[in-house]
Parts: structure tokens; C-alpha cells; sequence
């Protein structure tokens, strides 16, 4: 830790540090974020972009009083140090350790819990509002990316925001990406704003300069900037987007710039009334590496900080989302029907290639998954074969448009839903264990889970042919291959392992632990029979109720919220066909699943081959005593 980071008692005590001090404590700040990353994993580029930023907010604004929502969030790791955290800062996104994003929970200077894209704005004004109608004073601040400002949410939210006269500051981190470069009309919009670089540090540089002519310099400055402020007015018709809508617009300015962003800020504190500050950064700063490549730092594995992003001690494989985009590709060269979307994810759901193979054919439409899912619905209504890719995680924000648009109209498109299940250190927010529970309840679809990367291409294969809508669900990480009597290309229920005592049933990418834990119930004398679950719906009932006219025990497992699960589901069914089966569901707890490596969070869950082994074992006690 540096020696200013070192000596700051508390966040206020930055308002005391002269620039020079700032501009070092900006340096340890890098320093210590990529030594850490680098440790643990994380998100890089888009924190080191923003270190001065947050260094001048608190510097200028009082965070007893006023108040920030961090946009998505993985931008706060600065935040956290500057806000009592630094001391903990080497548990980041470990067990019971410091969050990835902002969490109420974790500091009173954590204002709103965020992970999910484009919800500053909204939560930002709600907060402003509470607060004048509570007579408290302060400031609300929303920190919003501009690749965040492509969802809908964050224009819904503008929109309310720009007349309702609240003391509300947007602060646009224009850094001219989300994870890849931004799309659509808004990014062209920002990119006409900010017109150049050398155009700020001109504007920068003419300021210092005028500022500094004797006795009439700051007059003349001052009255320049009332020159430019009218000039805006009169322009107002044609001007900028954000003052259309009620906003008071300031920018761009140097995001880098320590001495500009505080005055500007203390300017802008000034103001009555709703507030954009249109602040330009490079994603990445400071770390040479991320600032040539900021798309493959922004979320990245631990790494050597001298050679950059490369695998350290872990074999060269394909991930479920490589074969994914490489079965795409290839389904696509032969059919022209074939087409892909994404919600600014091409290289996280591995449709990097298919996007520079077949651009006419790949739809990139920013953070905006409501948006994604009626247009597949279109594409599909119009004879095409539209692939939606998203983050089971993200799904979610597009709930409506998958029951209203795809399914009730019951259109062919394929949702490929990658990180699904237990996904690990970025926590609660980014778990993928809610998708097959929403996904259950839908009319027309078929959800399958692929129990390995074998399987999730014969998935697609299938999903391409059918004449409805079809998930694909698979998780993270390194794609494995299940050695066992298992046809990748069969997804009713297939029993893997032989055995009379047990039924032991799991669902999707599980089946390794299941097998393991067949293998160590094997050596107590308990034999298995172990069920591949490939097919959630429609559902299988057939060849479970086969295997439990002979054993009587059921043990379901899925890495799913146990309510409304699909163990849940089939129970009724279950029951009526085998009145004295035994039976235990073992699935995520109603509860917010925290950070952790996913073997962690298996253990924790009772999902691992050990704890479904001990489970199992209680399950056949219990049906010998029955």
C-alpha cells in the first residue's frame, strides 16, 4: 500500500491532500488495483479508467451527506479503498470477503447494491426524491457508463429525470465502451459531443492559460463561460440530446484531468436542478496492456502483471462458450437463415468469430436484452432463425418480451443462455440460478441442458430444428467430457450407472459429481442408479418412473433456487405414480447465493459428490426404516 493511501484516516481527509498528492495517490491506486487483480481476478479496465474521478467526487462532495449510485458497479474498486476498505482489499471477490460491486451491506459509503447495467439513473433520482422529502440536504450523484446508456432503462429514467427539477447529478463515463466497442445511435451521439481529445486538452489548456493573465484572468474566464453557457441556450433546439430533455449539459471534459473534473465539478454543485457532466476517460489507464486490449481486461482471471492476460498453470481448453460460437459459426455457413444476437456480450457468449465471419448476420444492440428478445421474435416471425446469446444472469431483465413475444406466439428462436448455474466470485448478482425457474412456467418451450460439451452442440443442433422456442443452458468455465455410458445426442432421461438402491437424478453439467458420488456410495455397499436430466421440458417422466419402481428413492440435484425448481416440479407426478418413494430435492437455497469459487459454493449448497453422497446415504436409511 503507498504511503498517501497508507497515511488517509478517513475519506474527507482527501479534501486536504494538495494536487501533487492526488495525482500520487492516484498512481498507488493502479498500483494496487492491478497487484490485486492480478491476484484474484476481476474487473480491470473499466476501474482503472475511472481513478481520478473518484478522486475528485470525493474531493469535492461530502458522501456524510451527499450520495452516488455506481452504474453496474465494477467500476467501484477505487470507491471501496478510498471508503474505509483498503486494509481489505486482498479478499476481493473471495468468501466472505470484499464485494466486486458496491454493496450496502459491506460500507454506509455503499449507497445502492448494482451489477446489472443501466439502473443508476433510476435509483439515483428515487433516492434525490426521498431526500427532498425528508428536508435533507446533499447531493445525489449517478455514475453511468455510456455503454450503459444504451439499455432502455437508463433513456426511461432520463426522461422522468429531466423535468422533475431534482438535484440530481448524471456523470457520463464516456469511454466509448461497455465490453466491446458501443453500438447504436447514442454512441454516434456521445462521439459528435466529444468531438476529439485534442480538442479537450486545447479547451483545458486555453483555460489554464486565460486563468492565469493578471488581474483580469479569471474575470475573462469567468465571462467566457457565461458566453458559452447563453450560447448553449440559444442553440437549445438544436443542440444537445440531454438538454431537450431538461437537462443542464456540461462537457466533455478530460476524465483524467484532476484540477478540471474539481472545479467542474464545484461548479455543477451550484446548479438547481437536474445535471449531465459529460466526463471522457480511457478504459484501462495506466496499465499498458489493458488500455491497447480494454475489451479482453474487463473482466479477467488472475495473471502474470508483467506479461499480461495469459493462462498461469491451467491447461489450454475450450470453454462451453467457445463451442457454443464455434458450432454456431459452422450451423451458419450452411444455413443462410442462421442468424445471432447480442446484447453487447459477442466475445463473453463466444460470437466473436460469427460476428467477423458473417457480420450481415450478427446483431449487436447494446446493453439492451428487452430490446435483443422482440427482435429475435421478429427476425423469427420473418423466416429467419434468430440465436439470442446472453448471460442466464442478464435473461432475466428480459423476462416479459421472452413470454409476450416469443412464446405465446410460439416462435422458433434459440435462446443460448451461457453462465448457467453456480458462476462464482462476481456473487449474488451474477448467479445463474434463477433462469430454468422463469423458464419453467413459460408455454411452447423446450429447455434443454446439455450434461457436456458434447452435448451442448448436439443441443443447438437440435434447438436449430425445432418449429418452437428452445433454451440452451449451459454453465462457465471449461467445457468437460462425461466418460460413461452416456449418448450426447439423447435428451430423454438416460440412466448412466446401474443400480438398484438409489435413484440419484441431476440436471445438466452436475452429472460429473453425480457419478462420483455413485462411485463413493459404491464403496458403503449402495448402488445408484444415476439419471442424466438433459431435458427439462417437456419432462421425461417415462424413464424416472422406471428407475423408481426400483429403487423408491429419488435424490434430484440442479444448480437452480430450490423454489419453483424442476426437482419441485416433478414431485406431484412423482408421488402419484410411486405413493411410497422417498425423495429429496438438493438445490440452491432461497437465499442470495454470495461469492466464492464454484467448488466453495457447491460444498456450501450440498451439491458437491460428497455432500450428494451423505444425502443419498440419508435417503436409503430412511427408505429401509419406511
Amino acid at each position: 500500500m503507498g504511503q498517501i493511501l497508507k497515511n488517509l484516516y478517513s475519506p474527507e481527509a482527501i479534501q486536504q491532500l494538495s494536487l501533487a498528492e492526488q495525482r500520487e495517490l492516484a498512481s498507488e491506486l493502479r498500483e494496487m488495483i492491478i497487484s490485486q487483480v492480478s491476484t484474484t481476478g476481476g474487473h480491470l479496465a473499466s476501474n482503472l479508467g475511472v481513478i481520478e474521478l473518484t478522486i475528485a467526487l470525493l474531493a469535492v462532495y461530502d458522501f456524510r451527506k451527499d450520495r452516488i449510485v455506481f452504474d453496474v458497479g465494477h467500476q467501484s474498486y477505487a470507491w471501496k479503498i478510498l471508503t474505509g476498505r483498503a486494509n481489505q482489499f486482498d479478499t476481493l471477490r473471495q468468501k466472505s470477503g470484499l464485494s466486486g460491486f458496491p454493496k450496502r451491506s459491506e460500507s454506509p459509503y455503499d449507497f445502492f447494491d448494482t451489477g446489472h447495467s443501466s439502473t443508476s439513473i433510476s435509483a439515483a433520482l428515487g433516492m434525490v426524491r426521498a431526500m427532498a422529502n425528508n428536508h435533507e440536504p446533499g447531493r445525489v450523484i449517478a455514475l453511468i457508463g455510456d455503454g450503459a446508456l444504451t439499455g432502455g432503462m437508463a433513456f426511461e429514467a432520463l426522461n422522468d429525470a429531466g423535468m422533475s427539477g431534482a438535484r440530481l447529478v448524471v456523470i457520463i463515463n464516456d469511454n466509448q465502451m461497455s465490453i466491446g466497442k458501443n453500438v447504436g445511435g447514442l454512441a454516434r451521439h456521445l462521439e459528435n459531443l466529444r468531438i476529439s481529445r485534442r480538442y479537450i486538452h486545447l479547451k483545458t489548456a486555453l483555460e489554464t492559460l486565460i486563468s492565469k493573465i493578471p488581474l483580469v484572468g479569471p474575470r475573462l474566464l469567468q465571462f467566457l463561460q457565461q458566453v458559452k453557457k447563453m450560447d448553449r441556450l440559444v442553440l437549445r433546439r438544436s443542440g444537445v440530446f440531454f438538454e431537450q430533455l431538461g437537462f443542464r449539459y456540461y462537457g466533455p471534459i478530460d476524465g483524467h484531468d484532476l484540477k478540471a473534473l474539481q472545479r467542474h465539478l464545484a461548479n455543477i454543485d451550484e446548479v438547481d436542478g437536474p445535471v449531465v457532466l459529460h466526463v471522457i476517460t480511457q478504459k484501462g489507464r495506466g496499465y499498458t496492456f489493458a488500455e491497447s486490449a480494454p475489451d479482453i481486461y474487463h473482466g479477467v482471471a488472475p495473471f502474470e502483471v508483467e506479461l499480461g492476460v495469459c493462462p498461469v498453470g491451467q491447461p489450454d481448453c475450450l470453454t462451453y462458450s467457445d463451442i457454443f460460437g464455434q458450432a454456431l459459426l459452422a450451423r451458419a455457413r450452411e444455413n443462410p437463415k442462421i442468424c445471432a444476437i447480442s446484447a453487447a456480450m459477442a466475445s463473453g457468449t463466444g460470437l466473436k468469430s460469427f460476428a467477423e465471419t458473417l457480420p450481415h448476420r450478427f446483431y449487436d444492440v447494446g446493453i439492451a436484452e428487452q430490446h435483443a428478445a422482440t427482435l429475435a421474435a421478429g427476425l423469427a416471425a420473418g423466416g429467419a432463425r434468430p440465436v439470442l446469446a446472453l448471460y442466464s444472469t442478464f435473461l432475466q431483465r428480459a423476462y416479459d418480451q421472452l413470454l409476450h413475444d416469443i412464446c405465446l406466439q410460439n416462435l422458433p428462436v434459440v435462446l443460448a443462455i451461457d453462465r448457467a448455474g453456480i458462476v462464482g466470485e462476481d456473487g449474488e448478482t451474477h448467479q445463474g440460478i434463477y433462469d430454468l425457474n422463469l423458464l419453467l412456467t413459460l408455454p411452447a418451450i423446450e429447455i434443454l441442458c446439455p450434461a457436456d460439451g458434447r452435448a451442448l452442440e448436439r443441443a443447438l443442433d437440435r434447438a436449430l430444428t425445432n418449429n418452437h422456442p428452445t433454451a440452451v443452458r449451459y454453465p462457465r468455465g471449461a467445457a468437460v467430457t462425461v466418460m460413461a455410458t452416456f449418448d450426447p445426442t439423447d435428451f430423454n432421461i438416460q440412466t448412466v450407472r446401474r443400480g438398484s438402491d438409489c435413484t440419484l437424478a441431476v440436471v445438466g453439467t452436475l452429472l460429473p459429481e453425480a457419478l462420483e458420488a455413485a462411485r463413493l456410495l459404491a464403496q458403503d455397499g449402495i448402488e445408484c442408479d444415476v439419471l442424466s436430466i438433459q431435458r427439462a421440458k417437456p419432462f421425461d417422466y417415462g424413464n424416472l418412473i422406471v428407475s423408481l419402481q426400483k429403487t423408491h428413492t429419488l435424490l434430484v440435484a440442479e444448480e437452480t433456487v430450490c423454489a419453483g425448481s424442476l426437482g419441485q416440479m416433478i414431485l406431484p407426478e412423482v408421488i402419484q405414480a410411486i405413493p411410497d418413494c422417498q425423495f429429496h430435492l438438493s438445490a440452491i437455497r432461497d437465499e442470495p447465493l454470495h461469492q466464492g469459487r464454484r467448488s466453495q459454493l457447491l460444498s456450501d449448497q450440498g451439491l458437491d459428490a460428497m455432500s450428494l453422497a451423505i444425502q443419498a446415504k440419508m435417503l436409503v436409511s430412511r427408505s429401509v426404516r419406511v
